[in-house]
């Protein structure tokens, strides 16, 4: 994905982009459940972000609505190709550092087991499953919460439905808060599936056909 309008985050930037996910995902679902204990959240999620971060800066594509990154889109174009050795490799060692973080912060293990049987809600795999390969997939639609009602989500999510309207590429994408299910709702996508697996936590898993 291109974009004319948003700004793209350059590599420094990323430390004031892992501190805004902290603020925006600090009381998401996802999170709450997978690491219930509150102490090891507060010191656990900035490190998870750190990693996200790392990655998909190598291996997606990251707007903000501005330099100053008031909101983020993480976008991965599928369409694209890629370096199969790098991509691989970037993910091998997320994972590999986010297992360490998970047991220096919980040495019971018990939230690393949490990641282990929630991995279900920390994949795309659903996606596998769709009909359309030239696709777009969000992985973070997010906006700093004192910026909130004041359309920047709209930007984001505006730019990328217009790239994909202009490439005939589906959107999919996944939330665990079914606040934001009437959001995208008015943008036109519809709910192809509910993922709940070993948690009482649902993971909506969403559409956007291209516009004809």
């Amino acid at each position: 994905m291109d974009s004319t309008t948003l700004y793209r985050v350059t590599r420094d930037d990323l430390p004031k982009l892992e501190l805004l996910l902290n603020q925006c995902f600090a009381h998401d679902p996802l999170y709450e459940t997978l690491i219930p204990d509150p102490d090891i959240r507060t010191r656990l999620m900035p490190e998870l972000f750190h990693c996200d971060m790392t990655e998909f800066y190598e291996t997606c594509e990251i707007f903000a609505d501005s330099p100053e990154l008031n909101g983020v889109l993480v976008v991965s174009d599928e369409a694209e190709p890629y370096n199969f050795i790098h991509f691989y490799l970037s993910e091998a060692k997320a994972l590999l550092q986010t297992d360490t973080y998970l047991i220096k912060e919980d040495p019971t293990l018990k939230t690393f087991g949490n990641f282990l049987k929630g991995e279900d809600y920390l994949n795309s795999r659903w996606t596998e499953r769709l009909h359309q390969k030239q696709r777009l997939h969000i992985i973070y639609l997010a906006v700093n919460p004192q910026m909130q009602h004041h359309g920047i989500a709209a930007l984001l999510l505006d730019d990328a439905i217009n790239y994909a309207n202009r490439h005939q590429m589906m959107i999919s994408l996944e939330t665990h808060n079914e606040k934001n299910l009437e959001f995208y709702h008015h943008f036109g996508f519809q709910l192809y599936d509910i993922v709940e697996a070993h948690f009482s936590l649902k993971q909506y898993c969403m559409i956007k056909e291209p516009a004809l």
